[in-house]
């Protein structure tokens, strides 16, 4: 699996995770669900956007790498 696949592959767990709360947030709202939003899904969100991030420039600097090698 390559960078840009993987990349799309982290982005749509994260879609689904995320649309699944939400739907199961429709049926439960207590002091549970906002800590779990709060301390697990919240910062999970900000490290894929990070990891994301991360993986646009491997694939930029692998790309700039297979080009220098030409």
């Amino acid at each position: 699996m390559g960078v840009y696949e993987a990349r799309g592959s982290l982005a749509k767990a994260m879609k689904d995770l995320t649309t699944r709360w939400n739907d199961i947030r429709v049926q439960w709202s207590d002091p549970r669900a906002e800590e779990i939003e709060r301390d697990l899904l919240q910062p999970m969100e900000m490290d894929a956007r990070f990891a994301e991030n991360a993986m646009d420039q491997l694939a930029n600097l692998l790309s700039a790498a297979r080009r220098d090698c030409e």
